[in-house]
């Protein structure tokens, strides 16, 4: 960090705080925990009072070992991605009680992220002298019994939070007190199946999620400073803690809605070695050089974040004829035209093409990853763009990868169907533009289009969905309210309340679950308490149709009146009037937010370009 960036932090208001991010969002390590350090003077309440709509999750701290460094190292790293943090931190080595009792002064403060960070002292400080490996095997299973027992209480007293656990690295101090290699092996044997138990955590309690320290150290991360933990109990070191702290800064912008879903990438020194329009399809390195098998290495990752629902788009200034050539016809390329939804290759600023990538993809800029070589292409993006996420790859295309890979920008608590089917749903949605452009009108269009909607209770199996749908959708999404997946699960367990799944298909195929209505019944009220659609069905008259399903249900089964409120946010403005265009009239209305009524059934015209099918299976909520 340098001293102009330092000095600028110190001078931050809690006013300023929009401007933060600019100011970190390129710093990393020790430079980023002393960003940390010069932002944690700032009261939270008055940021939130200057700019109520930054999303400032509760983090609370608890677990074992003098844990304040992580304190700072959390305040730079959601900082970094437009968060801001209030971090509460527990007394020392309280996380069993912290945990266990349902009515703990940590569930009170009601934190919407939990870490219990757990390291290896928590085994070592137990083991009786002389100790045998048995004696770590009885003590780990103790203790990953005790965070079993941990999580089970979370799921019910700290309901839509997640509880973040940790493996606890092995340190050669212990190891190398057995001078048996055999009894050594087993220890290592013990220790690994231990920290399976708490990663399978992740997969077995929806919410947890375990931090797997291993690539962390294996990058060459120290486990802990010796000094530090015998004399402050500080049993691992501040590096590690960065480390963890940057996994939980993923977590939190994920939980916020800020994961990405496009990777824009540049072609020339980025995709592929050397220019295009230079050397030739024949002189661009992309494998058989050691080069070129670092740029097959960055194609390959690329084409697997695609096979997880990832978009990839192509962005390069070159002329379109040979970059899809090549793209087609190269030998040796590990991406293809068929990977990418677009290949934009012209002369433009690529500034302006990512905008206009974004229109086609009906999707806000602020979802995409950009990724060049170029400062000066970089630096224009970021200008122009400043809800991109710029990584500027330097000339060694061996770090390609982990340019790419540091910040997770991908990363979804739980991959679905969904997921894996959205890049090809996309290349049907460019078939359908195509087919728009045949029509002299949109109604024509919507009538030929063939639209079919399915409007019923989620089940269980769709639960991971709609909770990604809450997490990721930002342009039609009326209340913006993130769900866990434990959340929608209770909602879909509550009698009074109702999760209603929407799901569209037309003649150019299927296009899955892509929204949601969550409905409450109070007494003669029905309350949609949020009612969200995925940007790629924008437009179709959808809305409409399953809004006018549901008002029709509800004075059907005699309901009186309806509400429904909006929460305003930078990105869901065009929705701000859905619910008035359908007959509601507004209650209160200010600045950030506005509460709707209906009081009777609408008289709109129905949406007769739609087959719709509604299956509530009783009463509504």
């Amino acid at each position: 960090m340098t001293d102009a960036t330092a000095e600028k932090l110190r001078e931050i208001t809690a006013e300023d705080y929009p401007a933060v991010r600019g100011l970190v969002a390129g710093l990393s390590g020790d430079a980023l925990v002393r960003a940390g350090r010069l932002l944690a003077r700032l009261d939270p309440d008055r940021v939130l009072a200057a700019h109520p709509a930054t999303p400032a999750p509760l983090i609370a701290v608890t677990g074992h070992g003098t844990l304040s460094a992580l304190v700072p190292a959390l305040t730079g790293e959601l900082a970094r991605h437009g968060l801001l943090a209030r971090v509460r931190l527990s007394d020392f080595d309280s996380w069993v009680f912290d945990l266990a009792d349902p009515g703990s002064a940590l569930y009170a403060a009601g934190p919407s992220l939990v870490l219990c960070v757990l390291d290896a002292d928590l085994v070592a400080g137990e083991l009786p002298l002389p100790w045998r490996v048995e004696d770590v095997e009885r003590v780990l299973a103790e203790k990953t019994a005790l965070a079993e027992r941990a999580a089970e209480v979370f799921a019910t007293a700290a309901r839509g939070a997640t509880l973040v656990l940790n493996t606890l690295p092995l340190p050669r101090s212990l190891t190398a007190q057995l001078v048996d290699l055999g009894a050594r092996a087993r220890l290592g044997a013990v220790w690994r199946e231990a920290n399976a138990r708490l990663l399978r955590l992740t997969e077995t309690r929806p919410e947890v999620v375990t931090v797997d320290l291993d690539p962390l150290l294996a990058e060459g991360t120290p486990a802990r400073d010796v000094r530090q933990s015998i004399y402050a109990k500080a049993h691992l070191s501040d590096a590690l803690l960065a480390g963890y702290a940057r996994e939980v800064g993923h977590l939190a912008r994920q939980a916020a809605g800020g994961a990405k879903k496009v990777l824009a990438l540049d072609l020339d020194d980025t995709v592929w070695g050397g220019v295009l329009g230079e050397a030739g399809p024949e002189g661009i390195e992309v494998a058989g050089s050691y080069r070129g098998e670092a740029f097959r290495r960055f194609q390959a990752v690329a084409k697997q974040l695609g096979s997880q629902g990832v978009l990839l788009a192509a962005v390069s200034k070159n002329d379109r004829e040979p970059v899809v050539k090549t793209l087609r016809e190269h030998p040796e390329l590990t991406l293809r035209e068929a990977d990418f939804v677009q290949v934009r290759a012209n002369w433009r600023p690529k500034h302006e093409n990512l905008a206009e990538l974004a229109a086609d993809l009906n999707l806000s800029a602020d979802s995409f990853v950009f990724v060049d070589d170029s400062a000066f292409e970089c630096g224009l993006v970021r200008r122009e763009l400043p809800g991109v996420a710029v990584l500027q790859v330097g000339e060694e295309p061996a770090l390609h990868v982990e340019r790419l890979l540091a910040d997770g920008w991908f990363d979804v608590r739980a991959l679905t169907a969904e997921d894996r089917a959205r890049p090809a749903r996309y290349r049907e949605e460019q078939a359908r533009q195509d087919f728009l452009h045949t029509f002299d009108s949109l109604d024509g269009y919507l009538r030929e289009l063939d639209i079919s909607v399915t409007l019923a209770p989620v089940d269980a199996s769709r639960v991971d969905r709609i909770s990604q749908l809450t997490l990721r959708t930002n342009q039609f999404n009326l209340t913006t309210r993130r769900l866990q997946p434990a959340e929608v699960r209770a909602l879909r367990e509550d009698p009074a309340a109702r999760v209603l799944a929407i799901e569209s298909a037309d003649r150019f195929g299927d296009n899955g679950l892509v929204g949601a209505v969550l409905l409450r019944r109070d007494a003669g009220v029905l309350h949609i308490e949020n009612f969200l659609l995925s940007c790629r069905v924008f437009s179709r008259g959808i809305e409409q149709a399953v809004l006018g399903a549901v008002l029709e249900h509800a004075f059907d089964e005699g309901a009186e009146e309806v509400r429904a409120g909006y929460v305003r946010t930078a990105r869901n403005g065009k929705v701000a009037d859905f619910y008035p265009r359908a007959g509601f009239g507004t209650v209160r209305a200010d600045d950030a937010s506005a509460d709707f009524r209906l009081t009777a059934r609408p008289a709109a015209a129905p949406v007769d370009h739609i087959r719709l099918t509604a299956r509530f299976e009783r009463d509504l909520p």
